[in-house]
């Protein structure tokens, strides 16, 4: 039976008497885990593939660029549904590599662009013709004078991923229910409203929608500082 925040149990309970305080906090760092990994695998998918696009003859380039076009053109969550179909069981790792491998189109775009701005750049073609491979001219010349412009976009990239798992939990086909998450916990929003029991969705809608918040003015502050730099150059 659920239990109403009080003085014993300040977040009060769900339907299976389980502290809401403790489900939060749990639960949070879940939603984080989940946001971080999957920005992770999308920042090195679109750095790996925009940097080698903008570097690739102008052939190999375009029909690069044709790929990430078409993939943009699909509704991220669509394919999120449809690799979450063919994996099986999701949990918290192969849930994040899925939000992560379908949200790095955009940036990849954005870092193609960059990349073919630089490579025009005297130490770039010196370290080519020095015999510099791919990775050494993507870390060492190409990743510094690019980071600052996809900053803004991999902060963005958590709060999608956070958004998106909250969204697959909530709609049934995400974590588990026994893999607490903000997103799993609002799963029970329909039950929670027929019970009456409204801090079961108001507390974790509520610190779900706090950090959104934080991590968008984060992102907005990278932008920010980004077109400051921009504009000095």
């Amino acid at each position: 039976c659920s239990v109403m925040p009080g003085r014993k149990f300040g977040f009060g309970t769900d339907t299976m008497g389980r502290d809401s305080f403790s489900m939060i906090w749990y639960g949070g760092k879940i939603s984080l885990f989940i946001g971080f990994m999957s920005a992770l695998v999308s920042t090195v998918t679109a750095v790996i593939f925009g940097s080698a696009s903008g570097l690739a003859p102008k052939w190999l380039d375009g029909l690069m660029m044709r790929l990430a076009e078409i993939l943009m053109s699909v509704p991220g969550m669509l394919l999120i549904i449809l690799l979450r179909a063919v994996l099986g069981k999701a949990n918290v790792i192969t849930l994040s590599v899925v939000i992560g491998i379908t949200g790095w189109t955009a940036m990849a775009k954005v870092i193609r662009t960059e990349v073919c701005q630089l490579k025009k750049s005297g130490y770039v073609i010196a370290s080519r013709c020095m015999g510099g491979g791919f990775f050494h001219i993507l870390l060492k010349h190409l990743a510094p004078n690019f980071v600052s412009s996809v900053m803004f976009m991999v902060v963005m990239n958590i709060r999608s991923a956070i958004v998106a798992e909250s969204t697959l939990s909530f709609m049934g086909i995400g974590l588990p229910l026994e893999v607490l998450s903000w997103g799993s916990m609002l799963s029970l929003s329909e039950r929670a409203l027929l019970g009456g029991y409204w801090w079961m969705i108001l507390i974790p809608g509520f610190f779900l929608t706090g950090t959104l918040l934080c991590i968008t003015n984060i992102g907005n502050y990278f932008r920010r500082n980004g077109n400051r730099r921009e504009s000095y150059l």
